[in-house]
């Protein structure tokens, strides 16, 4: 009788450690299948940008000429940026979309925003920054480096206008700066 229970105790043990083999190997499948079917974020094929920084570059001459404009952007499809060698239509530099980081200039005088057409452009062509794999939404910030003084200024307060463009020539909203003071 003893025997028989021993018996039924150690085939119970057995039927046991298999069980839990089997719950723990479904266990991980199932693991395995939500951490492997896992959508990455979702944004719109349109660039979409935010305003984030404007940090003046400091230097000798005790007037402002340069800054940092840092703005923050999604993109569904991740298709931000050009190659250098991206200069055939459409990016050829003809085109206004051989940059595809647009700035326009303003000047500010009692609060009202004048519209200034300098010399040169702060325009700028972002590198390409898609991601790999297979998800390419994309999240992150750019940094442009801009000119800001333009010398024939009579007014000390600057704002601009900024979009970006993708490959896919989808262009992003605008936004508008705050007003900077410079010196």
């Amino acid at each position: 009788m003893i025997k028989k229970n021993c018996i039924f105790m150690v085939s119970n043990l057995v039927l046991m450690i298999r069980f839990s083999k089997i719950l723990f190997f479904l266990f991980l499948c199932c693991l395995l299948f939500q951490v492997a079917c896992k959508k990455g974020p979702e944004y719109p094929i349109e660039p979409a940008i935010t305003f984030k920084d404007f940090v003046k570059i400091p230097n000798n001459t005790g007037h402002d000429d340069k800054a940092n404009l840092i703005i923050s952007f999604t993109d569904g499809d991740g298709d931000i940026g050009l190659e250098e060698g991206d200069t055939m239509s459409p990016y050829n530099s003809t085109s206004k979309y051989y940059y595809n980081f647009f700035i326009t200039y303003y000047e500010v005088k009692n609060g009202i925003d004048s519209l200034i057409e300098l010399p040169f452009t702060n325009n700028s062509r972002i590198p390409v920054i898609t991601p790999t794999g297979r998800n390419k939404a994309i999240k992150g910030d750019i940094q442009i480096e801009l000119f800001i003084r333009n010398p024939t200024a009579i007014n000390d307060s600057i704002c601009f206008d900024v979009s970006i463009c993708d490959r896919a020539l989808h262009v992003s909203n605008v936004i508008r700066t705050p007003t900077f003071k410079i010196n």
